[in-house]
């Protein structure tokens, strides 16, 4: 089993709360570490159908059909929301902390019963797909970029060494037909993985809802209702501007990227890591890849991501922004892997405009780390440990 980096804070919450959640994408491996870490609790899980109607048609006789005195694991507790309420009235009477592990691939619905249920006898923690740091950890990180783009960072493709084509297609077919009816009625499925598709196809990108309900034939309400189902399914993730303590017009639209390029690699129809060196948006994945991993490091150490990027209305751009309230480090990520002062030219911009001398960065697809008189130079390898939340 590759060690995953959240599993400290799971034991601490676990420590501290009565119930402890970990959410996240499917398959990204939260069931395996609940089992490895809580092995002394019983495992039920709600994907099964006959205990899901059970759960849901007599709640208080199923956790009743499941005693323990050490614990119960509830695996997409999604499934069955009700069973919440009865965990609560348990919880106050037993009073035992981590007593209830809950796992759940739909923040929407399981946030939504936490809020009325169980606030402030809970600890909700996120597990994502591997990190670039627990994939060096584990002697499995990939040689170049454009492969680790590829592969995406789903556990099974590494432990199984699998071809992510197949991993990703089945995954993709398997959220649709799965996980996106039990959020919201859609009746046309087709529409929606075009729409899904289009999404992918706008990586990296300003958010447009007009220009993408359009696109897709449906409306920008439509497409806002349907954009908030893939978040809420952590299939994509927003990344939004940061303004403070400027004078000058900004944009102030989000930028759209998936949480695992693999998937939007899948949905691009990019067969081969070979096929995704000469690919248009090859830029913007690799972008999204290691935007994506700055916030798993954030998750992984239990804190909440202060990560946003900047853009005025004259086309200069940061690509990211980390706000750690005393310090303010603009970062910039370049699929490139020959160094180039170009690269720092506009964090150059960025530290004359806001008189920062704080330090620049820009992660590239090279392999060394350099220090160059405008920044640091940090290789794509050594990005997973770059920032320390």
């Amino acid at each position: 089993m590759i060690l995953r980096e959240l599993s400290k804070s799971i034991e601490e919450a676990a420590s501290q709360f009565p119930v402890v959640a970990i959410l996240g994408p499917r398959q990204s491996g939260k069931t395996t570490l609940v089992k490895t870490i809580f092995t002394n609790h019983k495992y039920v899980s709600l994907e099964d159908l006959d205990i899901r109607e059970l759960a849901n048609l007599d709640p208080r006789r199923f956790l009743q059909d499941y005693p323990t005195t050490s614990g119960l694991i509830l695996d997409e507790i999604q499934h069955a929301p009700k069973l919440l309420s009865y965990i609560q009235t348990i919880v106050d009477r037993e009073k035992k902390n981590g007593f209830f592990i809950i796992t759940g691939s739909q923040n929407l619905l399981v946030d939504e019963a936490v809020t009325q249920t169980l606030a402030g006898r809970i600890a909700l923690l996120t597990l994502f797909p591997l990190s670039l740091s627990e994939l060096a950890n584990a002697d499995l990180i990939p040689k170049k970029i454009e492969e680790a783009v590829f592969k995406g960072s789903y556990p099974r493709i590494y432990a199984e060494n699998i071809s992510p084509q197949k991993v990703y297609a089945n995954y993709i077919r398997t959220y649709i037909e799965r996980d996106v009816l039990t959020i919201k009625k859609i009746e046309d499925l087709n529409t929606f993985q075009r729409f899904i598709q289009l999404c992918a196809g706008r990586i990296g990108q300003i958010l447009n809802l007009s220009s993408l309900g359009n696109d897709c034939g449906i409306d920008h309400k439509t497409a806002r209702s349907w954009l908030s189902i893939l978040e809420a399914t952590y299939v994509i993730f927003l990344l939004y501007p940061y303004y403070k303590n400027f004078g000058k017009r900004l944009i102030k639209s989000p930028k759209l990227y998936f949480v695992d390029t693999g998937i939007a690699c899948s949905l691009l129809r990019i067969k081969t890591s070979e096929e995704l060196i000469e690919h248009y948006l090859r830029g913007n994945l690799v972008e999204s890849f290691i935007i994506g991993d700055f916030f798993k490091q954030y998750y992984n150490a239990d804190q909440p991501p202060h990560i946003y990027f900047w853009r005025d209305t004259q086309d200069h751009e940061i690509d990211c922004i980390i706000d750690n309230v005393t310090t303010i480090t603009p970062i910039e990520i370049k699929a490139g892997k020959t160094p180039s002062m170009h690269y720092f030219d506009q964090l150059t911009y960025w530290n004359g405009i806001t008189q920062s001398c704080q330090e620049s960065i820009v992660v590239y697809a090279g392999d060394e780390n350099q220090n160059w008189p405008a920044g640091k130079l940090v290789s794509w390898k050594f990005a997973g440990k770059l920032l320390k939340p």
